[in-house]
């Protein structure tokens, strides 16, 4: 396996081209010049320690030095290895609540940014597991495919906010429907696929009960973590002024939203799973991780290029290398080494 590390370096290898057409250029002014002097055999025979040939040779070699120089900059690497590596776990996807209700900070600092803190510390103790996540409100989609990378993972848990899903509600139901269909469901009687929900239960758009049943027959399991108090919090609101409100009905009174914890009681039970009320001190994931930890785990393959060693140093010392040889070329013929005649023959 083989790759440069710096790619942009190579863009001046474009400059070759032009060097040579000064190279060209330069050849055709030199001869030009010549020819208005007089004649060029009796120029030459005049000029006898010119070489046309010596200033080509001395080209190419600072050219091919120049194209190697290039090439180090843009560090040239073999991978040394090929890890081929089974790995064995569980496959998760986690349904995230982003409805506004999400903003009340009955929960510090809120619960959606409590909720991302704990998802984020969840992904640092997965190891051969791999994750999905699926952003709901009213509507729902998928944030991120299930995978193996924990870097990308982290990465879109700290980019979401209720600002990426406009329509506003709870759909729990169609965002665990949606969490399902990223499984591999061929073979339904593996014990290795589980859903979890992060959520203030507050569900106001269809039946997610009725769907955590149908799965739980497919061995899928869903797990509920519920997100909030049972006396509630307003939701915090931004006016266009700037100034900070709460969201009101139509009759102007502030909306509480509360914790509807015995709805995903419900849930947890239907999707054979486990429920857990999250706190400002402890959201609760490590009780279903500890619970998904008695799954099967299933093998599955990953290779991986490692291990890339530097190789920059060859092009570097051939460039080096060629660059005395051009030094130690002259542009004119040198009489003393002319002088120097180890084949002649002598007379006895």
């Amino acid at each position: 396996m083989f790759r440069f590390a710096n790619e942009f370096y190579l863009w001046f290898l474009l400059v070759i081209p032009f060097m040579y057409l000064m190279h060209r250029f330069l050849k055709v002014w030199r001869r030009k010049r010549m020819e208005s002097l007089g004649d060029s055999n009796l120029i030459l025979n005049l000029m006898p320690s010119y070489s046309s040939n010596r200033l080509n040779l001395k080209f190419w070699l600072f050219t091919i030095a120049f194209a190697l120089m290039i090439f180090s900059l843009s560090r040239p690497q073999f991978g040394s290895k090929v890890e081929k590596a089974q790995r064995k776990g569980v496959d998760l996807m986690v349904c995230f609540d982003v409805s506004r209700s999400m903003l009340a900070t009955d929960i510090q600092p809120s619960r959606l940014e409590r909720s991302k803190q704990a998802l984020n510390r969840m992904v640092d103790e997965l190891k051969n597991d791999r994750i999905g996540i699926v952003i709901f409100a009213g509507t729902s989609f998928i944030q991120l495919p299930i995978t193996n990378d924990y870097g990308a993972a982290k990465m879109f848990i700290d980019r979401m906010s209720t600002g990426l899903i406009h329509k506003q509600g709870t759909a729990i139901g169609g965002a665990i429907e949606l969490a399902a269909s990223s499984f591999e469901l061929e073979e339904e009687s593996l014990n290795n696929r589980a859903i979890i929900v992060l959520t203030d239960g507050e569900n106001f758009e269809d039946d997610p009960i009725a769907v955590a049943s149908e799965l739980a027959k497919k061995n899928i399991k869903v797990h509920a973590i519920g997100v909030g108090s049972s006396s509630g919090a307003p939701i915090p609101v931004v006016r266009p002024n700037g100034q900070t409100d709460f969201h009101r009905d139509r009759d102007g009174n502030v909306v509480v939203t509360k914790l509807d914890e015995a709805f995903l009681q419900k849930l947890a039970s239907a999707g054979k799973g486990i429920y857990v009320r999250a706190t400002t001190t402890d959201v609760g994931l490590s009780k279903i991780l500890n619970e998904i930890d008695t799954m099967d785990k299933v093998e599955y393959d990953s290779v991986e290029y490692t291990d890339y060693e530097d190789a920059f140093y060859y092009f570097l010392a051939l460039a080096f290398l060629l660059l005395c040889i051009d030094l130690l070329i002259l542009q004119r013929k040198n009489k003393y080494a002319d002088s120097v005649k180890l084949f002649q023959q002598k007379h006895l």
